[in-house]
């Protein structure tokens, strides 16, 4: 039996770099865009995690943590959106 290299997913890669991206954009003061990103990252980390269980593609776990920081962005983003608009 002849083994295939793993590929990490294109789909992990881009809720990882979506999830911490609303980090960035929350904190830099703009919530909304904050906000659409986390929204962004929790479908394609789903996506992700539905596509990892292929044994040739990889990126469960990376998957996984783009839906929590893209769940956690999301929260982060509502109240940066609420304290900009009260102050």
């Amino acid at each position: 039996m002849v083994g295939t290299e793993q590929k990490t997913g294109a789909l992990a890669t881009g809720a990882i770099i979506a999830a911490v991206l609303s980090f960035i954009l929350t904190f830099a003061g703009h919530a909304v865009w904050g906000f659409i990103s986390a929204l962004i990252s929790i479908p394609l980390g789903i996506i992700g995690v539905l596509m990892a269980a292929s044994p040739r593609v990889g990126g469960g776990l990376l998957s996984i943590a783009a839906i929590v920081l893209g769940v956690i962005a999301f929260g982060v983003a509502v109240l940066g959106g609420v304290g900009a608009m009260l102050f």
